[in-house]
């Protein structure tokens, strides 16, 4: 998994596919699906919508069923014209798509795949079978349909992101988990609400320069036992949560602490949780991971910015890391190839 392919990036004029893998998030608000892809064309990009994703396709939870949703990811991967492919949102059953996706297809039409929580088991997949180094980032909706315009930050680091060989990743001054009604105008006329960003909080010192493979905790888990599950050994792994109920955290992070996951990382890093319900414990999830990890020769640092909250640094997958964690917080994070 060390020797992906990393596609090549993008310039302005070229062409951006939009899939739409798990939930149909169009169907609750067309008006903000629209923003979104105002937002990528005033970003400099043409947009092909996949199939699915133009005829606004949904049964309910998903968008359709998973030989046409793979189908609806196929023909934008093997579509000479576009260059890299954004998805709607997350949702609950990409990993569905599997069994139906033509892995050696899309080997041989590596182009960027961007998505984040739910994507991770197309992220997991591509990188297992096709030989892919996929992105961690944006998607379609929650990030680039901000009214009027896509925030500025996350933007920035997605193009960061595709075209630079070496970055400085850095806490972004501010941060939001402000959830406002796409059924309503809220979306547009309720400004949000910003938090000042503390930095990235060191649980545990050390120092690590290794690849980082970023997933979605309860994602990640729906993997395990299976032959896509990843190769953990040595690696930074980056998890972070939309809704970060401390039961279900507890239960994710024990069963990754049985499986041994926490013994062969190399470095460790918690996201920043959209939702935080401590469901009245006394403590809150800092505690909880270290209850569980426990001491580790390695750095563990939280509340870092690639997650459900706004704005998100995008990351390669595998891309290699480095960084220092000595004080009580990370002011810094450096990416290379």
């Amino acid at each position: 998994m060390l020797s992906l392919t990393i596609p090549k990036s993008i310039k302005q004029g070229d062409t951006i596919g939009i899939c739409t893998p798990s939930m149909p998030a169009y169907s609750i608000s067309n008006e903000v699906f629209e923003n979104g892809v105002k937002n990528v064309e005033k970003a400099g990009f043409r947009v092909r919508l996949g199939n699915l994703t133009k005829n606004r396709a949904s049964e309910g939870y998903r968008s359709a069923g998973p030989k046409e949703r793979a189908k609806e990811l196929m023909d934008l991967f093997i579509d000479p014209s576009v260059k890299a492919i954004l998805t709607t949102i997350g949702g609950m059953n990409s990993n569905s798509l599997i069994p139906f996706l033509d892995f050696e297809m899309i080997k041989s039409n590596p182009k960027i795949f961007c998505g984040y929580s739910d994507i991770t088991s197309l992220h997991l997949s591509l990188m297992k079978y096709s030989n892919l180094a996929t992105y961690y980032g944006p998607g379609l909706m929650p990030h680039w349909s901000e009214y009027p315009d896509a925030i500025n930050d996350s933007i920035e680091s997605f193009l960061e992101a595709l075209g630079t060989k070496e970055r400085t990743l850095k806490p972004f001054c501010q941060w939001s988990n402000h959830s406002r009604d796409w059924q309503t105008d809220a979306w547009k006329t309720l400004p949000r609400v910003w938090k000042e960003n503390a930095g990235w909080k060191v649980l545990s010192p050390g120092k690590v320069s290794a690849p980082i493979l970023i997933c979605n905790l309860n994602t990640l888990m729906s993997a395990a036992g299976t032959d896509y599950f990843p190769d953990v050994q040595g690696k930074v792994l980056l998890i972070e949560e939309m809704d970060a109920t401390l039961s279900k955290e507890e239960r994710s992070l024990r069963q990754l602490q049985l499986m041994g996951v926490f013994d062969k990382l190399g470095g460790l890093i918690m996201g920043k949780p959209e939702n935080l319900k401590l469901e009245g414990a006394p403590f809150g999830l800092d505690e909880l991971l270290m209850e569980i990890v426990g001491p580790r020769n390695y750095p563990i640092i939280s509340g870092f910015d690639c997650s459900h909250t706004i704005p998100m640094h995008t990351i390669r997958q595998l891309s290699f890391v480095f960084f220092e964690a000595q004080s009580d917080y990370l002011d810094q994070l450096k990416i290379h190839d």
